[in-house]
């Protein structure tokens, strides 16, 4: 009983530090003290953070590597020149341009990870309507609309969210069979997102808005290294493709391509590649695998056996119920505890519910999209979301935690049912 005291109190400390970050704690910090913690006082075998590190450090290192990739993009203009495009192609509509942001996002957010069109190209988008005038209702509309888009739509490839990564890697579910089964699934997404956000904000968008006429040409600040962007992220694609036949881990995949760009960026007139390492989200690793011996902590304390037993008991009857519980039962997590630690808690639940090969497969699935979709229910359920919130504050655009859970509420509920459901259906047709 000492033991689970201790990892309940440790895990709470853990997490309340994250959210609040007291004088500006990095994130990092407190996870990684947690975890020296649970192992120092006994609760977690020292021999358990070796397990830690190997089923979260491919996934870890990826996510460093792609969001290296969207940071050298950014300096470089890539999401600049998309979304003049985007501005182009609306032909001044304002629901045009909206449905083509929604569109646009959820391509950054699966090849370049929901960090990638959450904390780049949301913002970007901001900046495009702030310069063509549309008032503070519209201007809201459109950032809140790219914020929840580019979680909602990160399912469809392993890389295209941590809790992907993390899932794939522990159930070893290779890039191939991965995007077999959920980017049917991020389609029907996709599609449901944009109606239910179109819905909710269309009357504050604005009919027309006159089009600044600017070249996207001219948003491309380097090039020479603008034009080696389409060859790598082609090759890190086929590269991906390759890698479950090949068994080469996604990390060395996204760490080729990373070093790729940043060897063509060395001579850059535009960024500094010690700038841009220095900015990579190093704190991440310390978070994911600080925060997995944490809630190692939690299953080896006997605190996680009502989640198996849910889990184990879903399992028993009907798969579509089995889906909505498990999918269902993460997102609420990922809603309040953060979308890492519930994904960490599912998959310990699902492997200890003691189920065959292709049924945990399945829940595997029903996790990673109640990970990805409902920590939008909150603020607090994933870093990207307060990390986002505070970026769009620094731009001017503060958004108070009732008028968010307003539309939260509203928005991922239907979206996280739908997807769930379309996890069984499409299921019962590739098996």
């Amino acid at each position: 009983m000492g033991h689970a005291v201790v990892a309940v109190t440790v895990f709470a400390l853990v997490l309340a530090l994250v959210l609040w970050q007291p004088r500006g704690l990095g994130v990092g910090w407190p996870p990684a003290v947690g975890a020296v913690l649970v192992v120092v006082l006994g609760v977690v075998p020292l021999s358990r953070v070796e397990d830690v590190v190997r089923l979260v450090g491919d996934a870890t290192l990826a996510f460093v590597g792609i969001v290296l990739n969207s940071l050298v993009l950014d300096h470089v203009g890539f999401f600049d020149w998309a979304a003049l495009h985007l501005l182009l192609r609306a032909r001044g509509d304002g629901c045009r341009l909206f449905l083509g942001a929604l569109g646009l996002g959820s391509l950054v957010a699966a090849l370049f990870s929901n960090d990638g069109a959450a904390l780049i190209f949301t913002p970007i988008l901001y900046e495009q309507a702030r310069a063509l005038g549309w008032p503070r209702s519209a201007r809201f509309a459109l950032v809140m609309a790219g914020g929840f888009v580019a979680d909602f739509t990160s399912t469809p490839l392993v890389t295209s969210n941590l809790v992907n990564i993390i899932a794939a890697d522990d159930f070893r579910l290779g890039f191939d069979r991965y995007a077999l089964h959920l980017v049917p699934v991020d389609v029907v997404t996709a599609a449901v997102t944009t109606a239910v956000l179109y819905a909710v904000f269309r009357r504050a968008l604005p009919v027309r808005f006159d089009n600044p006429g600017r070249d996207p040409a001219s948003a491309v600040r380097d090039p020479a290294l603008f034009r080696w962007v389409w060859p790598v992220l082609a090759l890190m694609v086929v590269g991906f493709v390759a890698s479950e036949p090949l068994r080469i881990p996604v990390s060395l995949v996204v760490s080729a391509a990373t070093v790729v760009l940043l060897y063509q960026a060395r001579r850059s007139p535009v960024l500094s590649v010690r700038r841009v390492v220095r900015e990579a989200p190093w704190h991440i690793v310390a978070f994911s695998i600080g925060l997995y011996v944490v809630v190692f902590g939690l299953r080896d304390a006997g605190l996680l056996a009502t989640l198996t037993r849910i889990v184990a008991t879903a399992a028993r009857g009907p798969a579509g119920a089995g889906v909505l519980t498990v999918g269902g039962l993460t997102g609420g997590l990922a809603a309040g505890l953060n979308n890492l630690p519930a994904i960490l808690m599912t998959v310990l639940a699902i492997h200890g519910a003691g189920l065959g090969a292709s049924a945990a497969r399945l829940l595997a699935y029903a996790a990673v999209v109640g990970a990805d979709v409902g920590p939008k229910l909150t603020p607090v359920g994933s870093l990207a979301t307060l990390l986002w919130l505070h970026v769009l504050e620094r731009r001017g655009m503060r958004v108070g935690w009732g008028e968010y859970t307003r539309v939260a509420v509203v928005v991922t509920v239907p979206v996280l049912a739908t997807a769930l459901a379309t996890v069984w259906a499409w299921s019962r047709l590739v098996g």
